[in-house]
């Protein structure tokens, strides 16, 4: 279990996870629905121009950063599609 868990926080180590990066960016216009995924992706086959479509740069290893992504855009699904709907969250912390 250790060695899996280590395996899935290599890419937060490595340059940051794809996901977090593209959540981080909030571009208007950019893709929400397994943004992360779809960066490194992008990454993986040439995009030319991460910044301009997804608001952030691609990991440094999209590769190995992909597997990671995937699964927090996976745990972040709900939140994406409603956000995607034009659904607001909100959500408060505290008394």
């Amino acid at each position: 279990m250790g060695r899996l868990a280590a395996l899935l926080l290599a890419p937060l180590l490595l340059g940051g996870c794809a996901s977090v990066r593209v959540l981080d960016a909030a571009q208007p216009g950019a893709p929400l629905i397994y943004a992360g995924t779809r960066l490194d992706w992008y990454a993986l086959h040439g995009g030319c121009c991460p910044r301009e479509r997804f608001g952030a740069e691609a990991p440094k290893y999209p590769g190995l950063d992909l597997p990671a992504s995937a699964l927090l855009d996976t745990l972040l699904l709900p939140l994406s599609v409603a956000t995607q709907l034009g659904i607001g969250v909100q959500v408060s912390g505290g008394n």
